[in-house]
């Protein structure tokens, strides 16, 4: 079969490898899309996965085509969508329940091989039966949207209420439909650039600020009649996004750092006086695996995928072979590319 293997940052290579052979408590998936994270482009560029040789990629959805011996809720055709992360079930965080904080865990793309080729095994107690009437494309974008669930269930985001979105990437994309599909009253998107602002104006946003034209923190007061948001998320990881959600919240309200940044966060004596004078909230959000494994952010998204309240439509920037991996990948590096969602046909087939 086909696979992009990465030997180092930035070393992909497009190769032909065997077909691999389910265990028995696995199936063979064949994949249909696979989609890069805002994960994979640090590790694919910068500073590689925890193994190397690699098959990257871990947002994928497919179709079983062979099923080891001891699996039996599985079969042959079944549509699937595949949660990452494989729990230890034995830490401290797993026997409660909270798999996002697996001590021991191991993970599709990045720990083993992934989905950035033609077929992958996949462990039983990973696989997710696709809905039906839920398309293969939206199926390989569950785990986006079940972080995206996450991020609002940890800000306990109620109808009525006001949310700010900082970061219009797939994630934040998904965020502002589950805002509304939960019935948030305004929903405000900001970000930099018209292909970003108009991805969040067609997927549902109330408000949509381009934060290269306009003061972030001005347009939300304007928005909001100076009230300010009960809920902000940062999807960026830019840590001026994130002092900026300091001054986007209003008393009492929640900020939800999501975004991965890798880098300080320096708070001026009168941003942590907001934060303690104002009795704001400053949660964390991270993965989205739960009790019952993959948990409820997976069957939540899911199911909205079902109701045509989700869609990643509007939000797939690229469709590519394989054989665009490492071009791209490189384009990314450089610098300057724009790309929202990149999706993955390793077989070539359109979704069904």
């Amino acid at each position: 079969m086909k696979a992009v293997r990465m030997y180092k940052p930035l070393d992909l290579r497009v190769e032909e490898v065997e077909v691999p052979s389910p265990k028995d408590d696995e199936v063979l998936v064949k994949i249909y899309g696979v989609g890069v994270c805002g994960s994979d482009i640090p590790r694919i560029t910068k500073t590689g996965a925890h193994v190397s040789p690699i098959i990257p990629g871990h947002e994928f959805s497919g179709e079983i085509v062979e099923v080891g011996k001891n699996v039996t809720k599985f079969k042959v055709g079944d549509r699937v969508t595949v949660p990452p992360l494989i729990p230890c079930y034995a830490c401290e965080w797993c026997k409660k329940g909270i798999y996002s904080l697996c001590t021991s865990y191991d993970y599709y793309g990045s720990r083993r091989d992934g989905a950035f080729a033609q077929y992958l095994n996949v462990v039983e107690g990973n696989l997710l039966k696709v809905p039906d009437n839920v398309s293969l494309l939206d199926a390989a974008t569950t785990d986006p949207a079940a972080n995206a669930i996450h991020a609002i269930t940890q800000a306990n985001l109620k109808a009525g209420e006001t949310l700010v979105v900082y970061g219009a990437g797939a994630i934040g994309l998904f965020a502002i439909q589950v805002a509304k599909a939960h019935g948030a009253g305004q929903v405000i998107a900001i970000d930099m650039g018209d292909a970003k602002t108009d991805v969040a104006r067609k997927v549902g946003a109330d408000v949509v600020i381009d934060g290269a034209k306009e003061n972030a923190i001005e347009a939300v007061r304007k928005a909001t009649d100076g009230r300010m948001a009960d809920v902000v998320i940062d999807f960026t990881g830019a840590p001026p996004a994130q002092k900026n959600a300091i001054h986007l919240a209003r008393p009492m309200g929640r900020i939800v750092l999501l975004g991965i940044s890798h880098k300080p966060l320096d708070l001026s004596e009168y941003e942590v006086d907001l934060i303690m004078r104002g009795q704001l909230s400053v949660i964390g959000s991270w993965n989205s695996f739960t009790e019952p494994f993959p948990g409820n952010d997976w069957f939540e998204a899911l199911e909205l995928f079902s109701e045509g309240k989700l869609s990643a439509e509007h939000m797939i920037s690229h469709r590519l072979s394989l054989d665009e991996a490492p071009e791209i990948f490189k384009k990314i590096a450089e610098g300057g590319y724009f790309f929202n969602k990149i999706m993955f046909f390793p077989n070539g087939e359109d979704f069904k």
